[in-house]
């Protein structure tokens, strides 16, 4: 019985070999290699191109910072708040001191939320009446208070979210002090 292990291990090892080297055999062969492809040069044109805004890497870093503050002083620093563009990319994410892993998803589910829909997740949790499938059921969505909307010009192009307090209102007056920190540094900058 050993010996046929040992044969048939040989055996394997020989066809792999083989089957190998055929491979390479043939790989070798003479196949033509693709011209390369040239790049399009695009030019920006409203028809064939859409501008985008985001919110900038210092402004979202003081958001969640500003989000966090606001938690802290709240006696919640079991938080984490999470800034994404309106396609759900996180831009930039803080967790609080003890915060449970599942908050990291809740607060990056709620700013997508608000994101995608520019309105409040508290306001959209109020649409969700519990009848068959609904805006609820979207992937990556979660319809609890605690996401805010950040809008140019009216519109959305990202929202910031807490996850981890007790109360959804408390996870959105965190978020809502982190959208204010960025409308002030606008504010701020356009004097």
């Amino acid at each position: 019985m050993k010996m046929s292990r040992k044969i048939a291990a040989a055996a394997s090892a020989g066809a792999l070999l083989l089957t190998g080297g055929l491979t390479a055999a043939a790989n070798a062969g003479t196949t033509a290699v693709p011209a390369a492809v040239p790049a399009v040069d695009v030019q920006p044109h409203p028809e064939t191109v859409v501008a985008q805004n985001r919110i900038s890497v210092g402004a979202s870093a003081d958001a969640v910072k500003a989000a966090l503050a606001k938690c802290q002083a709240d006696q919640l620093p079991f938080v984490t708040v999470a800034l994404v563009d309106r396609f759900g990319t996180v831009q930039a994410l803080l967790r609080g001191d003890n915060a449970a892993e599942h908050t990291i998803e809740a607060a990056q589910q709620k700013a997508y939320t608000a994101a995608a829909f520019g309105t409040p997740t508290s306001e959209l949790a109020k649409r969700i009446n519990g009848n068959g499938p609904s805006i609820a059921d979207l992937p990556g969505t979660l319809f609890l208070a605690g996401g805010v909307p950040l809008k140019v010009n009216g519109v959305s192009v990202a929202g910031i979210g807490v996850g981890g307090a007790p109360d959804g209102k408390l996870d959105e007056a965190c978020a809502t002090a982190g959208a204010e920190a960025i409308a002030a540094k606008a504010a701020g900058t356009a004097k």
